[in-house]
Order: structure tokens, then C-alpha cells, then sequence
């Protein structure tokens, strides 16, 4: 059977080649792999449903608040056993892992990525895990593109170009916002904006719409349509939001890096189960509005409907008094971050995405009831303040302002809102890149030096495989060598100038070169009277294998103007990269690249 598909695979190959070309190809693939994405994206919300609608029944609603105790935990305790048992394989965070795949794997994802997040992260979800699906869903699209771009042998290049189609495809599914999806893709994984790319993105995002809505109807996520126009005299008020949204992402990345942190200290993943299952928990016990995604809560703000949006709680609060509804909604949107984060580090599967946008229509809508009610006579629109917050807080956490903007018009047609999208979203993004230089995506891969940008000459050094420029036939001396043997056993049979000296542990002492002992190559006197460790001298500097990335091994060429340099790797020798070798792979992947 195995051998009789790779036959008609072949033979598809074969006929591809001589009748499709290759751009028409990448055409009818983005729209496959946008197909793909988008039905990757619809099981994941059916799951979702379904789970969640199996505990709306009457037994269930009877222990509602207890069970929201016990629910995150039992779905943690699932993803666990699962991971353990079944996959026995690191589950990462969809948009980070995709974007370290690009940067370092020349957009190569392992198989099981495409079935591991379609189990995991319902389970996490479904059973309350305070996290999204949009990371999931991108992970999913992510590695049905990549292994449809190896299945038909297509290049690194359109590898990538896939990924970045399965991508929008996920987004533009989820949402319903086929130019969101694009621009989604752009900014977060760095596409060049080209027509060669530009078509496939648009082929893909279409078609997972198309799918979107034959599986799913005309339902949407965000049930919400403009009924409050842009009054002028609000930019002031915008202007501070945009500053508010900005401190709050700050908070969000900060409470993510330090909870994220804090679970990476405990080894074991049973422990961190235990603990975050327990946090988690207690969280959902006291505030049920943290449970799942929470969707019901922006639906339920932009509505108007805050106390809907609040729902049960084990106390008996005063809903009547608004700064009550106030305190109550602001601390939903704290613990948000704390519980998203806590769900990451007890071992659930899921993204940051639409957490992002559940505390920023929080956000937003406190501060217009703020506004509403402080006593001085403003009074603002709480629906378009709701939306315009979540912008902010994406354009602040995620570092994408043009896909705040562009989402948040495109799902509720609020295009009439783009002014007070692009004050709330540059402020936000502004500020927020001052103290927070990458966003939660991104960072890892930042201080690992592995981070695609547009920048193009960046890019291509990142890609650059180390290994491929590592020379390593040099003839190796010892520090007590004498000269004769040098030259015999040395000299004589390489066709290289320089010589590394190591000790018997291979640690690197210097380098002797054929210009150290030139002058005293004919002497026969001091063949026996001067050794290695005399003659040789350190190196104008030394590469470290496993910390270096190619940028800094650029940059100590350039401070050394050396034209070799010694690699250590895990602190021995391990060989050299000439500059020569270097700036021929660099020109030969620039030409790829581009």
C-alpha cells in the first residue's frame, strides 16, 4: 500500500513538472493548505463546543461552582497522562514554536505537531483551562503546511511561504477576517510583502474563510455590530486608554515571564500539574467568568451586559452599585494574565491570543464606565471603548498593532472606529516596546538570537547553519612538541598555515602559524630545543558553538579582522570558520532568500 502511493505520488511529481508550473503550483497549494488550516481550525471549536455543552447539562449545572474546581484540573490531569503515555513529545506554544521552525528548521514541523494541539488543547479548553485556541489552531495550520510543501518536494523558501498561508488560514478561520489574517501573518512571522507572496496569503485566507463558513455558518465569535459613531471630542479620552492598555500589557508580559519561570523551576511535570492544577482551581471556584477562553464575557460587554459578563460567584456582591460591577470586572482582568499563564505552566495546551483580547474588552469597558460615572458630565460609548481596548492590549502584549487594528474592524465593521484604533494601538505599542522588547512570542527566540525579522540580512545570517562552515581537517599539535615533529608530522602533510594546540583534555591553548616558524624551518639546531607551547599564541578571538549565533560570529570577524577563528564546543576544540567560507554561504542563502 506504502509503496503503491509513493508510485502514484512519483508519477504525480513527474506530470506536475512537465504540465503546472511552479508558481501555479504554490497557488493551488496555498489554497489546499488554507483549506486545510481552516478545517484544522473548525474541529477545534466543535471539540471545544461539545465538551463545554456536555457540561451544561442539568446534573452538572447542580454543582456548577464546585465543579468549576475540580473541571481544570481533570483536563490538565488528561493532557498530562497524554503527553506522558501517547505523544511522549514537548508540546510548545503554537505561534513560538512555528516561528523557531522558520528561524532554525527551515520550516520543517514534525508530523505529530498536526494531531497533538487537535487533542490537547480541547481538553485543556473544554475542561476550563483559562487559555485561547487561535495559538493551537496556528499550530495545526503551521504543520499541515509544512508537510504539504515536503510531500510535494517544494524549497525552504515555499516552505515557509506555506506556513506563513497556514497561518492566516487559521486566523482568517477563527474570525471570519480574511485581511486580518494577511496582515496577521505579515507582521507576526515576517513575510515580505511581495506579489510572489502576497497571492498565496490571499488564496489561503480566502479559502479558510470559505471553509469557516460552510462548517460553521454565519456565526461569528464576536456578535457585535457599530451602532455608536466616532465623536471627536473623546480623542483625549483614547489617548489615555491607549496609556492605560499600554500598562496593562506591560503587566500581562511581566506576569506571564514570571509565573512562566516560576513553574520551570520544578522539573517535574507531575509537580507542576499538582501545583498549577490546584492555582487554576481555586481561581475558577472563586471567579467562574475565568473558565475557558471567555468569549461570554466580551459578548456579554459589548452587549451591555456587565452583570451577565461577571456571572456567579460564590459571593454575594452588590451588582447594583456600579463601582462594584467596576472593581469586579478590573479584577477578572488581572487574574486573566495569572490564570492564562498558571494553565501554561500546569501543562495545558492552548494561546495567548484571545486571553489577550478577554482582558483588553475588560479594560476597555471599566474604563468607560469610569468615565461614565466619575460625576463631571463625560459620557463615552462602553461597546466601542470594549473594542478599542482589546486593541490595545494586542497591539501592547503581542507587539502587533496593524492586526489589532484591522481585526477589531473587521469582525465588528467598525471601520469608522480607525482613528481611535490607531491613537489606543500606537500608544499602546509604543510604550509597552519601551520596557518590553519582544513580545511573548518572540523572546525566547530574541535572547537565543533566533528571531525572524524583516530585516533581510538578519534573517540570513540566522538561517545559516553553523555546521556547514565549520572546518575541521587542521592537523592538531600538543604543547610539547618539539619543532622537528612540527614540521614532519605537521607542516609537511597539510596543505593548511595554521596549527591549533590543545592540551590532553582537547581544551584549545593557541595557534602556531607556518609565519610563527618560517624563519626557522632550515635550522636543524632547534629542532629538538623548541617545542609547541613556545611558539605558540593566542587567536584574534574564539567562537563558541552552542552560544554564538551567526551575528555575533559576523561581528567578532569584523572587531579581529581575523580571517580564522578557533570554535570551542562545550569547551573543547572543535575547528575553525574561515571568513572566506563564511561570506560564500552567506551569499549563496541571500540568493536563496530572496
Amino acid at each position: 500500500m506504502r509503496k503503491t502511493s509513493k508510485n502514484i505520488l512519483r508519477k504525480f511529481l513527474i506530470w506536475k513538472y512537465k504540465h503546472v508550473s511552479e508558481r501555479q503550483f504554490v497557488y493551488i497549494l496555498s489554497i489546499l493548505v488554507g483549506f486545510l488550516a481552516g478545517m484544522g481550525t473548525v474541529l477545534l471549536k466543535n471539540l471545544v463546543h461539545y465538551i463545554q455543552l456536555l457540561f451544561e447539562l442539568d446534573f452538572f449545572n447542580n454543582y456548577q461552582n464546585s465543579l468549576y474546581f475540580i473541571f481544570p484540573i481533570i483536563g490538565l490531569l488528561l493532557v498530562y497522562l497524554i503527553k506522558q503515555i501517547w505523544l511522549k513529545k514537548h508540546i510548545g506554544h503554537g505561534i513560538s514554536t512555528t516561528l523557531h521552525a522558520i528561524s532554525k528548521l527551515n520550516g520543517i514541523i514534525p508530523r505529530y505537531n498536526i494531531y497533538a494541539a487537535l487533542i490537547t488543547a480541547p481538553l485543556t479548553v473544554g475542561f476550563g483551562g483559562s487559555v485561547g485556541l487561535q495559538g493551537p489552531a496556528v499550530s495545526v495550520g503551521s504543520a499541515l503546511g509544512s508537510n504539504a510543501a515536503r510531500l510535494f518536494h517544494m524549497n525552504t523558501k515555499t516552505r515557509m511561504l506555506l506556513i506563513g498561508c497556514a497561518a492566516a488560514g487559521a486566523m482568517a478561520s477563527m474570525f471570519k477576517a480574511p485581511i486580518a489574517a494577511i496582515i496577521f501573518a505579515i507582521e507576526i512571522f515576517s513575510l515580505d510583502i511581495a506579489f510572489v507572496s502576497l497571492v498565496p496569503l490571499l488564496l489561503a485566507s480566502v479559502s479558510a474563510v470559505v471553509t469557516s463558513y460552510l462548517f460553521l455558518g454565519t456565526d461569528v465569535l464576536l456578535r457585535f455590530e457599530l451602532t455608536d459613531t466616532f465623536e471627536v471630542n473623546d480623542i483625549p479620552f483614547y489617548a489615555i486608554l491607549g496609556l492605560v492598555t499600554a500598562l496593562a500589557s506591560v503587566y500581562f508580559s511581566k506576569v506571564f515571564f514570571a509565573i512562566t519561570n516560576f513553574f520551570k523551576q520544578f522539573e517535574s511535570r507531575a509537580i507542576r500539574l499538582l501545583i498549577g492544577g490546584l492555582a487554576i482551581g481555586t481561581m475558577l471556584y472563586f471567579i467562574p467568568p475565568l473558565y475557558g477562553e471567555g468569549y461570554g464575557i466580551m459578548n456579554n460587554l459589548l452587549k451591555g451586559d456587565h452583570i451577565a459578563a461577571i456571572g456567579k460567584t460564590p459571593f454575594n456582591f452588590d451588582l447594583s452599585n456600579i463601582w462594584v460591577v467596576i472593581a469586579l470586572l478590573l479584577g477578572i482582568g488581572i487574574f486573566k494574565a495569572i490564570a492564562m499563564t498558571t494553565t501554561f505552566g500546569a501543562g495545558g495546551v492552548g494561546g495567548v491570543f484571545i486571553p489577550t483580547l478577554v482582558m483588553g474588552s475588560i479594560l476597555g469597558n471599566a474604563f468607560a464606565k469610569i468615565i461614565n460615572n466619575i460625576g463631571f458630565g463625560f459620557q463615552v460609548s462602553e461597546s466601542n471603548f470594549t473594542l478599542i481596548g482589546m486593541t490595545g492590549l494586542m497591539a501592547g502584549v503581542l507587539h502587533a498593532p496593524l492586526t489589532a487594528i484591522f481585526l477589531i474592524a473587521e469582525i465588528t465593521g467598525g471601520y469608522e472606529l480607525f482613528v481611535p484604533l490607531m491613537i489606543v494601538s500606537a500608544t499602546s505599542f509604543a510604550i509597552t516596546k519601551y520596557y518590553i522588547s519582544h513580545s511573548i512570542y518572540t523572546l525566547k527566540l530574541a535572547e537565543r538570537g533566533e528571531l525572524i525579522t524583516h530585516n533581510k540580512d538578519q534573517n540570513v545570517l540566522m538561517v545559516l547553519d553553523i555546521d556547514k562552515v565549520i572546518e575541521t581537517n587542521f592537523i592538531i599539535l600538543k604543547p610539547d612538541m618539539k619543532l622537528g615533529d612540527i614540521l614532519k608530522t605537521a607542516v609537511a602533510k597539510s596543505s593548511r598555515n595554521h596549527f591549533p594546540v590543545v592540551n590532553d583534555q582537547h581544551e584549545f591553548l593557541g595557534v602556531i602559524r607556518l609565519d610563527d616558524i618560517r624563519h626557522m624551518m632550515f635550522d636543524t639546531n632547534l629542532y629538538n630545543k623548541v617545542n609547541a607551547s613556545s611558539l605558540m599564541h593566542a587567536d584574534a578571538g574564539i567562537i563558541d558553538y552552542n552560544k554564538d549565533s551567526m551575528h555575533v560570529i559576523m561581528d567578532k570577524f569584523k572587531s579581529s579582522g581575523a580571517w580564522n577563528l578557533p570554535v570551542i564546543k562545550e569547551g573543547k576544540y572543535y575547528g575553525y570558520i574561515s571568513k572566506s567560507k563564511l561570506l560564500t554561504a552567506y551569499r549563496q542563502q541571500l540568493i536563496n532568500f530572496t
